[in-house]
């Protein structure tokens, strides 16, 4: 038991001092995190070298060890989770995008700017809408926890969340959102190559990326500072830049703004948070029980499919012909061994060429042809379990195989089936998560949401689990007298 007291307290040790420029230098490595999924050409792997990670921010990342005397360590994170990972420890500083707000200066420690970038708003080449005041009212796709986001949400726009680059694209041009708005690098190689769709000139709006260092990290920011300092004075970061083609203009003010004393640089055109907007308010509240909502929608809709598409694949395996029986055997396999994921993303964006669903109608559709598969199964062991001599009686007594399993076969698996039913429903429940891929804002993605803007997991995770335990458990009470009450029959 000591053992692992101390063990735990080394680590905790380790995580809080993980960041220290002495530390930094004497473990030989900087590691920097960030998110493969950012794509080209911020981070990505490459495709000629499996297993090697290419990209603008690599070479920066590079460079900048190189100043600091050490090597550099890519640690993937998901985009999402970067700031909370960063205060854990789990790695030095977040070089991947991270744009300059008086939110985050709050929270961290930032570095002088890397590179300057404009926020591009892309629409549909044949839309009416030329500028961001037009689509007021509209849907418009961004990223989480982005200049873009803030902007939208302080102007009243209804936005739709994306965590990958190429995919508000996809829906832009597919007619499920109206416009896009991120920055410039990221429009230039996944909008404005799409012929369908058109950028508009001009910047909505301009900022930085610049890297985050924790917030007792000084001596590490000084020494990160100095070295983008000697990036820029010797053409370093210039080199980097034009290789990767994102030289541009905006650049130019890079070395007015690093040359610069950061106690006379400009805070970002961004109205700074009030102490409240930290703490838990009634509108957040309402927000979590509207996400709750559209997480039992979703399962409700995706379970009413899911349990007589099951029932029918069932019976077809036991009951059919040959030909039946072999193709509801591989529906069965074919959605059982697939992850859900997976079938969520085809049925919204690989068939969106055929036949364009909507974020809702994909999510009921994916979960529900997926646990369709897993009823069939919970079924067929149901009928199975039936004793043979009741099909025999049945039978005599005259009656079709058809009526056999519509008046004793089924009722009699059904009430067999109830605990393995309301199992699958509550796992229905907690699988609807998936579908925040899809800008679907269910339970699970509020509190991601609300987890950036409160600056914490805790809360928001305990609210989340409590409106998960409020769904589920009256379910698993009200079947479990349910079934009390058919075996007293």
């Amino acid at each position: 038991m000591r053992v692992f007291v101390l063990l735990f307290t080394l680590l905790l040790a380790g995580s809080a001092f993980a960041a220290d420029l002495p530390a930094v230098r004497a473990r030989g490595e900087l590691r920097w995190g960030g998110d493969l999924q950012g794509g080209e050409p911020y981070v990505f792997e490459d495709p000629e070298h499996s297993g090697a990670i290419v990209g603008f921010e690599v070479e920066i990342a590079r460079a900048l060890a190189q100043k600091l005397g050490v090597r550099e360590h890519f640690v993937q994170n998901d985009w999402s989770n970067l700031s909370s990972s960063l205060e854990r420890g789990d790695f030095d500083v977040i070089l991947n995008g991270l744009e300059d707000t008086p939110s985050r200066r709050e929270r961290f420690l930032l570095s002088l700017p890397y590179y300057r970038y404009g926020e591009t708003l892309t629409v549909r080449r044949a839309s009416p809408f030329r500028s961001l005041a037009s689509l007021t009212g509209k849907r418009v796709g961004t990223l989480n926890q982005t200049v873009a986001h803030d902007l939208l949400l302080r102007q009243g726009f209804e936005v739709a969340l994306y965590e990958g680059q190429q995919e508000p694209y996809l829906d832009l041009e597919n007619g499920r959102t109206d416009a896009v708005l991120l920055d410039h690098v990221i429009a230039d190689r996944y909008g404005c190559l799409n012929p369908q769709l058109v950028c508009l000139p001009g910047d909505v709006a301009r900022g930085s990326y610049v890297i985050g260092i924790a917030k007792s990290d000084a001596a590490l920011k000084t020494a990160i500072d100095a070295a983008l300092r000697g990036l820029v004075a010797d053409g370093e970061l210039e080199h980097i830049l034009r290789t990767w083609h994102l030289w541009d203009l905006r650049q130019t003010e890079l070395g007015a703004s690093v040359s610069a004393d950061p106690a006379k640089a400009p805070e970002p055109a961004e109205a700074p948070r009030s102490a409240a907007s930290a703490l838990f308010s009634v509108g957040q509240l309402r927000l979590f029980a509207v996400g709750a909502l559209m997480t039992l929608a979703i399962s409700c809709s995706a379970f009413a499919l899911a349990l007589p598409l099951g029932l029918l694949l069932a019976a077809l395996r036991l009951y059919a012909g040959r030909f039946a029986r072999l193709s509801a055997l591989i529906y069965v396999e074919l959605f059982r061994g697939t992850p859900a994921l997976l079938q969520l993303y085809v049925l919204y964006y690989g068939i969106a060429g055929f036949v364009r669903l909507g974020p809702f109608a994909a999510a009921v559709l994916a979960l529900g042809l997926n646990y369709a598969a897993y009823e069939a199964e919970v079924q067929r062991g149901a009928l199975l379990a039936i004793p043979r001599g009741q099909t025999e009686a049945a039978s005599a007594l005259g009656l079709s195989q058809g009526q056999i399993l519509r008046h004793v076969l089924l009722p009699q698996s059904l009430r067999n089936a109830l605990p393995a039913i309301t199992n699958d429903f509550v796992a229905l429940l907690k699988d609807s998560s998936l579908v925040s891929v899809i800008t679907v804002v269910e339970l699970t993605k509020r509190m991601t949401i609300a987890s950036a803007e409160l600056r914490t997991w805790l809360m928001p995770g305990l609210l989340c689990a409590a409106l998960y335990l409020a769904m589920s458990v009256p379910l698993s009470r009200w079947a479990l007298r349910l079934e009390r009450r058919l075996s007293a029959r």
